[in-house]
């Protein structure tokens, strides 16, 4: 039987005869024709193509051992070639098969066509490995949680009230068992970690959130999620979207969410030039007042439970002109600062400034640091010099040491040889100095990409500072200090900054936003802090719940 190539090249040669006969001889097709031939006998001697079915391979090279001449130059041994397959190539278990068909003749389209075939099922499934995503990499998927079993008094506190379920939550934190080697979390990055896990389990179990569906778009229910103010946004559209937390019902809600976007606010109302926001005050008292009129639950408790997020600087400032917006509230806020008189430690709750580049992909520009040994810069800050801190810092540091590389904007032709974020890549501190306000996205874009976060901000209150333990992977340097800041830094040991810089990889899971959400991410970990502060803030008692 005569094998499919030496078919093709008969029926090639025959219709290279008869077109020479006719002496009508079309150049480019003679062409086309001998650059295909070179194309299979080169794919021939390449191991992973066979022209052959393994059927057929196996036969050729059991009935004769003899090379298979071409063109009285080439030769190829069918058995050299399985061996080299097996040998350069040991996780391949097929190869892809050209079928010839000898009845019909063979068509130089159809082999042109089932090559490209071949080609383009290769790419898919290169492509297709690489289609992991940002997410992926760095949030991989948890293991899967144990199933909790709800204790008898946990049964029972779902049938309870709202306000009897927030005093059965409270004391149960405050008896909260010792947790010992967890599994899901990193002890060291935690105040007290046992009260932390108790707090967020019960969470899960009980917390019910109602959204009020009043306002127009698009200052509210519609989510502002590009930019540093970012976070507002992010935390709208995933509350809005949530069916854990949400609840339809208002009289089994916990917990009130006021969802406006700070930044859409001043989109649609602050003129620009006029250095006046508080046009943006008054409306937001008039939603209140409206609320307390068409609802009962905010006259109830005079707005303690209910709450708001707002990442803008100007945050803070647009609910002044309501008293008791200002001062029962909780306000989870990027612009957290003690010296304004509106933010309160333990009521309120610092909110995490990330700079979101692509709202698709909100972990496509997060990139895995360098290693320790690769970190060859001591600290790093590039940025512009609005503030009271970045000047002063420029002053002192800015071209005055080879291990302090300290700009305002980045030059270019410090750009071009390395990049932002390579140098927050190739550096050991990350300096992040306040501007207008105290919060600033390079505090969490260092904890990206596995920089210790050095930050120069007084009266800051840091993310989530109720829980985590920031001394554990940060270093904060007071303001006036910054003429020592080097000092500061040569000061920690090498093993002590290992261990920061192992704990910024370990709290990173707590920054990231996704689409998603997953648990104990940045998301959850707001509302957790809110959930967190209102206990601490409620006053009802429940002993008969632990009697029982």
């Amino acid at each position: 039987m005569k094998s499919p190539l030496r078919i093709f090249i008969e029926v090639s040669m025959k219709g290279l005869i008869k077109g020479f006969r006719k002496q009508r001889i079309r150049w480019r097709y003679v062409f086309l024709l001998g650059s295909v031939m070179t194309t299979i006998v080169v794919l021939l001697h390449t191991p992973t193509f066979s022209i052959f079915t393994d059927e057929e391979e196996t036969k050729s090279s059991s009935s004769s051992s003899l090379p298979i001449y071409l063109n009285g130059s080439l030769h190829l041994n069918i058995q050299i070639v399985s061996e080299a397959k097996v040998e350069s190539f040991p996780g391949l278990t097929t190869t892809p098969v050209i079928e010839l068909n000898s009845s019909d003749g063979f068509s130089r389209g159809k082999l042109v066509a089932q090559v490209t075939k071949i080609d383009l099922q290769r790419k898919r499934r290169k492509r297709k490995k690489r289609k992991k995503t940002k997410d992926e990499l760095i949030l991989p998927d948890p293991p899967p949680v144990p199933r909790h079993v709800l204790s008898s008094s946990e049964r029972h506190a779902l049938s309870l009230s709202p306000k009897e379920a927030l005093a059965f939550a409270k004391l149960e934190i405050q008896q909260a068992p010792e947790v010992v080697n967890d599994t899901e979390l990193f002890a060291p990055v935690f105040r007290n970690l046992s009260v932390f896990k108790r707090s967020y389990e019960l969470m899960e179990l009980m917390l019910k959130v109602y959204i009020y569906p009043d306002g127009e778009k698009p200052i509210f229910h519609q989510p502002h999620l590009n930019g540093i103010y970012a976070s507002e946004g992010w935390f709208m559209k995933l509350m809005e979207s949530n069916t854990q937390f949400v609840t339809k019902n208002p009289e089994k809600a916990h917990l009130f969410y006021m969802p406006y976007s700070v930044k859409q606010l001043q989109n649609a109302m602050f003129v620009p030039g006029s250095h006046n926001i508080k046009p943006l005050s008054i409306f937001l008292r008039d939603y209140v007042n409206m609320l307390s009129i068409k609802y009962p639950f905010w006259n109830r408790t005079r707005g303690s439970d209910h709450f708001l997020v707002a990442c803008h600087d100007w945050g803070p400032y647009t609910v002044n002109e309501h008293p008791e917006l200002k001062r029962n509230t909780i306000k989870a806020l990027c612009n957290a600062d003690l010296s304004d008189g509106i933010f309160v430690p333990g009521k309120d709750v610092s909110l995490p400034e990330t700079s979101i580049r692509n709202a698709g992909k909100p972990l496509r520009y997060v990139g895995n640091g360098n290693r320790v040994s690769q970190r060859p810069i001591l600290t790093f800050f590039a940025g512009k010099l609005h503030g009271r801190v970045r000047p002063q810092l420029l002053k002192h540091w800015r071209n005055k040491d080879e291990d302090m590389k300290i700009y305002g904007p980045l030059p270019h032709n410090v750009a071009r040889k390395m990049t932002y974020v390579q140098h927050m890549k190739s550096s050991k501190y990350c300096l992040c100095p306040m501007g207008y306000e105290v919060n600033s996205p390079r505090i969490v874009e260092a904890i990206y990409y596995e920089c210790v976060p050095v930050i120069i901000a007084d009266n800051f209150v840091l993310p989530f500072s109720e829980l985590l333990d920031w001394s554990a992977f940060s270093v904060v340097v007071p303001e006036k200090e910054i003429p020592r800041l080097k000092e500061i830094l040569l000061e920690i040991p090498m093993r002590r900054y290992m261990k920061m810089q192992m704990n910024v990889k370990m709290v990173q899971r707590h920054f990231l936003w996704s689409t998603k959400p997953r648990r104990y991410d940045v998301f959850h970990m707001i509302l957790h802090s809110i959930w967190f502060n209102f206990l601490n803030q409620n006053q009802t008692s429940y002993d008969h719940v632990s009697d029982s």
